[in-house]
């Protein structure tokens, strides 16, 4: 198998180290059968390496859209705008794109239906300031929350790459983000979507609608065996029915892997 490393420098906790990172011939193969134009990363955090499908693409920054739910609630938690994961958050009355998202409720049952009131709620109560400060000490994508504070991830100006999501998941599944230990347990928790044997499996969704074509992102880590896995996919989908892609994709890349 022909393998293609590549010594990229990257700040975390305070150290500058080299990271390897492969060029996966497997998942290039699982894209190219699928007819997907997009990346994946895997971040093995113990052996300090990367497993890549389309370097450029990783480095390439996207609107998170969804996936902020994850630094939302963090901040979110450390501010006070909620005190806790199920404290109800209104919703706000009006009619949603999913009816489903037409309920107040806190924050463990509205990541799980990606519900966007809600979070634009918890962004509100928050404030800019806040949000701008904390994104750049995580640090967050450019970490440019522009001057709508319910819409910035959405819309944008916020922008993350796939090898950037890897990097904040790992930390956040290792408890290393600056936030309480607790903030950080809690938020683990709501992210939680599968259990197997010897593995357990995080993660969110998003999909923005800003760009053409419509960008698919999953994102999130896997903990087997005591060890962490952080991932990041993003894909094109010009089709409405690629949504569906962006899990399958994954789950398949991870498997492909050796993960599951």
């Amino acid at each position: 198998m022909k393998k293609l490393f590549v010594c990229l420098a990257f700040f975390l906790a305070g150290q500058l180290h080299a990271l390897e990172v492969e060029q996966n011939p497997e998942l290039e193969k699982l894209f190219n059968e699928a007819g997907v134009s997009g990346t994946f990363v895997l971040f093995d955090v113990s052996a300090d390496r990367r497993l890549v499908h389309n370097l450029p693409r990783s480095e390439k920054r996207f609107i998170p859209a969804s996936t902020f739910k994850i630094p939302n609630s963090l901040i979110g938690l450390a501010t006070g705008a909620v005190k806790s994961v199920d404290e109800v958050l209104p919703y706000g009355g009006k009619p949603q794109y999913l009816k489903s998202w037409e309920q107040d409720m806190g924050l463990r049952d509205a990541i799980k239906i990606s519900n966007v009131p809600v979070y634009q709620e918890l962004a509100r109560r928050i404030g800019l300031a806040s949000m701008r400060k904390y994104l750049a000490v995580i640090p967050y994508g450019n970490a440019d929350t522009g001057s709508q504070v319910d819409a910035f991830w959405l819309k944008g100006p916020l922008k993350i790459s796939a090898v950037e999501q890897t990097e904040f998941l790992a930390r956040l599944a290792q408890g290393k983000l600056p936030f309480a230990d607790e903030i950080q347990q809690n938020v683990r928790e709501i992210v939680q979507l599968e259990k197997g044997d010897d593995w357990v499996l995080y993660g969110k969704t998003g999909w923005t609608t800003t760009p053409d074509p419509d960008i698919g992102w999953w994102v999130g880590w896997v903990v087997k065996h005591g060890q962490i896995f952080s991932f990041a996919l993003n894909i094109d989908m010009p089709d409405r029915a690629d949504v569906a892609r962006r899990v399958q994709l994954g789950k398949a890349s991870l498997k492909a892997l050796g993960i599951f």
